[in-house]
């Protein structure tokens, strides 16, 4: 499942929880980058966070594909 997450934020595709307010994405500098950063945004800001990282919160915190309040169903 890990793989999966990982293939569809390198495809653009936005994770998160519109009741919760969290979202994980991989912005549109980072395509193509050995080792992508994605942002971790929450009601309280939002935070760097390396691919790995991402992967495994997704997993935790159940986020799901999202429709982002601003970006849509594509961080790119």
């Amino acid at each position: 499942m890990a793989q999966v997450s990982r293939g569809h934020l390198l495809a653009g595709i936005i994770f998160g929880d519109n009741e919760t307010g969290e979202y994980i994405y991989l912005p549109g500098g980072e395509v193509g980058v050995e080792e992508p950063i994605c942002i971790f945004e929450t009601t309280d800001g939002q935070r760097d966070v390396p691919i790995q990282e991402a992967v495994f919160l997704i997993a935790k915190l159940t986020l799901k594909p999202v429709r982002h309040p601003r970006m849509g169903l594509k961080a790119y």
